[in-house]
């Protein structure tokens, strides 16, 4: 069958699905899946699947919509703060009344100066801070005081999640943390203010993984999403300014508390440094046969999954080029659909291969190809 063929499957995919979709929270984050978790579930929902692993979660936004629709999730990614969010949304089941006590004392909590206000914090009119200073104070109170109270793990990253969606929330950035803004945005102004996070109850089960890919790929799911950074395609951006270690490098320091050497105008964390790539799946350089390394890391991943599905993310501003995904899927499967997704009409429709379709110069654009592996 052609991958044209194959995309024209199944002509109900080409809708987004109406209302009802679970609900997810997150913060701010580049790449987020957001608005693609309806046509996400519209796929997975047509597939006789019970397991699935959210190979690259993130803010853990598909993993808590795939577990909100019922199926047993595993959550994995190589970030702190990917793995807070996990616990938080897919593991923790203790009713909001057991942390609401937590939250309104922490919130209660005079601020103070402390690491976080000396590295992160401003008042001076023209910005170029993360945070203003009011809110800096109000997390160096606030986080050390989460250690102090001795939770296990679960609990404790309910709470820091819930600190994190509140810095979030007055952050005076683009929503990363390699620059910031130069003047101070209008959120910054309001007083950080945590909240009991939007969870919901499971029923489902669901594990939250912090390590590499390539392990966790070796159990058998039913279906693995996998959504990797691929690399950016703009030559004249270092490398390192591109990787999400650099770009969320204030979340971890966040869910250490550990107060790590700093570098640069954005004070990023030491081990963030230009080099090479925190994650293969990031790398920008080609081999000596002038191909991509990330291209031959996502080779290696589909190749190495024990799953009988894989769904497949891809942006337009990638590194990949068409060929290299189609030559990987048709070595190790079947393509089943390939879908385009345009969110002005709200539609996901079906295309050829022989599209011009990646690393072009049109509008930015979101993919997701579904195999059947061999």
């Amino acid at each position: 069958m052609s991958p044209t063929a194959a995309s024209r499957m199944n002509p109900d995919m080409e809708k987004c699905p109406g209302p009802g979709m679970p609900q997810t929270e997150g913060i701010k984050y580049t790449g987020s899946k957001l608005k693609l978790l309806p046509y996400i579930l519209g796929i997975v929902q047509g597939l006789p699947v019970r397991s699935v692993l959210d190979g690259f979660s993130g803010t853990t936004r598909v993993s808590q919509a795939l577990s909100r629709a019922g199926y047993d999730v595993t959550a994995n990614d190589i970030s702190e703060w990917s793995e807070v969010f996990g616990k938080c949304y897919l593991l923790s089941s203790k009713p909001d009344s057991f942390y609401k006590p937590y939250i309104d004392e922490l919130n209660s909590l005079e601020g103070r100066c402390g690491w976080f206000t000396e590295h992160y914090g401003g008042d001076a009119p023209d910005g170029k801070m993360p945070f203003r200073k009011h809110n800096t104070m109000k997390l160096d109170a606030i986080r050390d005081r989460i250690d102090d109270y001795g939770l296990d793990d679960v609990d404790k990253s309910v709470l820091l999640t819930s600190l994190i969606l509140a810095m979030d929330s007055v952050d005076n950035t683009l929503g990363h943390f390699a620059s910031y803004l130069s003047g101070w945005s209008a959120r910054s102004y309001n007083t950080m203010l945590m909240k009991l996070p939007k969870r919901f109850e499971i029923r489902t089960r669901n594990r939250v993984l912090k390590g590499d890919v390539f392990d966790a790929v070796k159990t058998h799911y039913d279906l693995a999403y996998f959504d990797p950074p691929y690399g950016s395609n703009n030559e004249k951006m270092p490398p390192s300014r591109v990787r999400y270690a650099s770009y969320y490098h204030i979340w971890k320091t966040i869910v250490l508390n550990d107060k790590p050497a700093l570098f640069g105008k954005a004070n990023r964390r030491e081990d963030t440094h230009d080099g090479e790539a925190a994650s293969v799946f990031e790398e920008f350089k080609k081999n000596a046969e002038g191909k991509y390394v990330a291209m031959q890391a996502i080779e290696r991943l589909v190749a190495g999954t024990d799953a009988e599905y894989i769904l497949l993310s891809y942006s337009s501003g990638g590194r990949a080029a068409k060929k290299d995904l189609f030559d990987i899927i048709g070595s190790y499967g079947r393509l089943l659909s390939a879908n385009e997704i345009d969110y002005r009409k709200n539609v996901m429709s079906g295309f050829s291969w022989t599209k011009e379709w990646l690393n072009d110069t049109g509008p930015h654009k979101e993919y997701l190809f579904l195999m059947r592996k061999k």
